[in-house]
């Protein structure tokens, strides 16, 4: 077997030279990680590589419509934060150990097959910089596609051994309940705060913990370690989703991955606007952003702005902050049972990071 410390992958278009993997190319100073010390980088980024080797060699199709669709977001990039998790919780136990990459790589099938059918469902132009599945091919193609990929997670989960199935399964259902629920919004009655973060916990917060998991799991740390790896996952999800839907707020630039705003002008209703939403507050300002935003999407360019300058100095806007910062440390008290060591540390890190990464 080769140690995944030691492998190599090409990056797209090198005519199949290969380099060694190196932190700017998962993009770990975007996440605020501190990798700690060169054992466990070195450890983290071999199994990366190996993941990427992997992830293309599962996509391998009869069809190649079906091969170039599946490719078109692997070769997209992306932080790979869910075979992250998987790298990191493995730390705990053996990282060499045989099926931690492919338990990766099914996490990250899962979600590059939720991300299909997200765009379908968001009606996306632009997905990771690049033209969405959806815009470049059609709306059917895309959704098959994901459901290839889903196929295609599920067929190497097979081969980690029923508790693997039967986790990767109950993570797609979550994923699914949390799509319906986005869907048709707040039941009556129920507080739209309180659904809009179980919404993303089934959509982020729940493959997230899987990941964490999974590295547990297949890496050989104890029932305790895994499980606290698995809670950390998920409320680190919570909040990574949450900070980011901050971010499209309060961000000047595209640096989120998108405009500023673009949640407020297709009406998505992210924390800070419901926060917003439920305000009490009588002065001006407050009366005049819930009167914006009651109406829905805000797509005139001088309503746009002006909800969007009101929410930047609104308490919703700092409400929100004090909420993301409360998952992130929940997330690290969850860590708690894992020993102090490097890898610890690192799952610490991005704790830090998101909490400030919003101000």
């Amino acid at each position: 077997m080769v140690n995944p410390a030691d492998q190599q992958t090409g990056a797209p278009g090198s005519g199949g030279r290969r380099s060694r993997a190196s932190t700017s190319q998962y993009g770990f100073a975007a996440l605020g990680l501190d990798l700690v010390d060169q054992r466990v980088e070195d450890s983290v980024l071999g199994l990366l590589a190996a993941v990427e080797v992997e992830l293309r060699e599962s996509i391998d199709s009869a069809d190649p419509l079906v091969v170039e669709a599946s490719r078109h977001l692997v070769d997209a990039g992306g932080k790979r934060f869910r075979p992250l998790l998987v790298a990191l919780g493995a730390q705990f136990g053996d990282p060499t150990a045989p099926l931690v990459v492919p338990a990766a790589v099914v996490m990250e099938l899962t979600h590059l097959a939720s991300l299909y059918h997200d765009d379908v469902m968001d009606e996306a132009q632009v997905r990771r910089g690049a033209p969405s599945a959806n815009a470049r091919w059609s709306n059917s193609i895309a959704i098959l596609v994901g459901d290839y990929l889903f196929a295609r997670a599920a067929d190497l989960a097979a081969d980690l051994g029923t508790e693997a199935v039967r986790l990767q399964a109950r993570t797609f259902a979550r994923l699914v309940h949390g799509q319906i629920a986005e869907t048709v919004g707040p039941r009556a009655g129920q507080d739209p705060v309180a659904h809009y973060l179980a919404v993303i916990a089934d959509k982020t917060g729940s493959l997230i913990a899987a990941s964490a998991r999974f590295g547990g799991m297949f890496g050989g740390a104890t029932r305790e370690q895994t499980a606290a790896l698995a809670a950390y996952g998920e409320t680190l999800g919570v909040a990574f989703q949450l900070s980011d839907d901050l971010l499209d707020i309060a961000s000047e630039s595209t640096d989120s991955g998108k405009t500023p705003g673009t949640d407020l002008r297709e009406g998505v209703p992210t924390l800070p606007v419901l926060y917003a939403l439920e305000s009490t507050e009588s002065d001006a300002d407050a009366v005049r952003l819930r009167e914006i935003l009651a109406a829905g999407p805000v797509t005139d360019d001088d309503l746009h702005a002006e909800a969007l300058g009101l929410l930047r100095k609104s308490p919703a806007l700092e409400r929100a902050r004090e909420t993301v910062r409360g998952y992130a440390e929940k997330a690290r008290e969850q860590l708690a049972p894992l020993p102090q060591t490097s890898p610890r540390y690192a799952l610490e890190s991005l704790c830090t990071f998101i909490a400030d990464r919003t101000g």
